[in-house]
């Protein structure tokens, strides 16, 4: 299996996809280079041990990518991107190896509610593969009355550890999420919240866990990163910023706080005390409709107090800790990979004429030359318009 990332969080989703893949399966990971190309320090972060100690996976460019896969001639290619970036992959950069490989992609976190962009995106993978029964009835639904694309397959979110965080932590961890919420004062917000919470609780490390420095690139453009909305607020409280592994942060928590982010199952998975913020509403804009019923949600008031949560049982079992023997995405792979040359490719609801401008900017986006990355959000602007020209 060849895999491929083009941010932090996918890049993190599809080393630890690789790394629960059945013995004897030879893989190979690398970037794609985009202007969200993860730094160094990110790499590191999100490939941790989850791959062989080969080094870390290469950077590479389009072109490059096709030389790599046209070598190794892949049985499947994993396209762990961004929509618009795994259908360029599939459709134009991939287009015409042989022996086709099995195309798989999927989303590497929360994906309520399902949407029909994120199936059109990758109608032209072979296999998608999401993480909750839910889920897989949402995407099921959508791919039935839309067409195009192959199988609906179920994997447990492979970063979710079964054990639990160490006893006698003492930090209370904050997860960032880049989109939500979107206002300025609503971060404020956040930061007075968290640094009452220190205040109250002296005994207590608050951390605000930074999904990537200022400097650096994520999925998704953050318009008020909180380290530097703290210093312009001319830092009224005891917090600290700290980047990294989500996972040796949550290792020493003694609760966890987030107002959306995939961060949240990590923690319920270690067993620390979680609240879920609906100060700022509750929907699938701000990314936290499916925690309903999971006894999570509250207030910064709550977090003040200190009043933290565990996840109720039902709902663990329907979002994201179902049973092992109920993920099927190995088992639908396999089959995949051994109806070889007799296997219908799947079919991209976004081929055509209609979108083959479209495809054509979104081309840009992966042939990128590594000065694009340093104009910052000139680079950003673009991918934005490559993101609109397809949606």
């Amino acid at each position: 299996m060849l895999a491929v990332a083009d941010s932090d969080s996918y890049l993190k989703w599809a080393a630890c996809l690789l790394g629960d893949l059945p013995g004897g399966a030879t893989t190979e990971l690398a970037v794609v280079r985009t202007p969200i190309t993860p730094s160094p320090e990110q790499i590191a972060a999100a490939v941790g041990g989850a791959v062989p100690s080969s080094g870390p996976p290469p950077v590479l460019s389009a072109r490059s990518l096709r030389r790599l896969a046209e070598r190794t001639r892949p049985d499947v290619v994993l396209v762990a991107c961004t929509g618009p970036v795994v259908d360029v992959l599939v459709a134009d950069v991939f287009a015409g190896l042989r022996p086709r490989p099995v195309f798989v992609s999927g989303l590497p976190g929360i994906s309520v509610p399902a949407t029909e962009k994120a199936w059109l995106f990758r109608s032209g993978c072979d296999l998608f593969v999401v993480h909750s029964e839910r889920e897989v009835a949402e995407f099921s639904e959508i791919a039935a009355r839309l067409g195009g694309g192959g199988a609906v397959g179920l994997a447990r979110l492979p970063f979710l550890r079964s054990e639990s965080a160490a006893a006698g932590g003492n930090r209370v961890v904050f997860a960032t999420q880049a989109k939500v919420p979107r206002e300025r004062e609503e971060r404020e917000r956040v930061l007075l919240g968290l640094a009452e919470l220190a205040r109250l609780h002296p005994e207590l490390d608050v951390v605000v866990k930074l999904r990537a420095l200022e400097d650096e690139r994520q999925t998704h453009n953050e318009r008020h990163h909180y380290q530097r909305l703290w210093r312009e607020m001319g830092e009224p409280g005891r917090l600290s910023f700290q980047a990294g592994s989500m996972h040796d942060q949550l290792a020493r928590a003694a609760g966890f706080v987030t107002v959306s982010s995939t961060a949240a199952l990590e923690a319920i998975a270690l067993d620390v005390p979680s609240l879920v913020l609906s100060d700022f509403g509750v929907s699938a804009e701000m990314i936290n409709l499916v925690f309903e019923g999971s006894g999570l949600l509250g207030t910064l008031d709550d977090v003040a107090k200190g009043d933290l949560r565990a996840a109720s049982a039902e709902w663990r079992a329907a979002n994201y800790f179902h049973p092992a023997e109920r993920n099927d995405w190995a088992r639908l792979l396999a089959g995949l990979v051994a109806g070889g040359g007799s296997r219908v490719p799947a079919s991209s609801l976004l081929d055509g004429p209609e979108h083959a401008a479209a495809r054509r900017r979104a081309r840009l986006r992966v042939e990128v030359h590594p000065s694009m990355l340093r104009a910052g959000y000139r680079a950003k602007r673009r991918m934005r318009r490559y993101l609109k020209a397809l949606g």
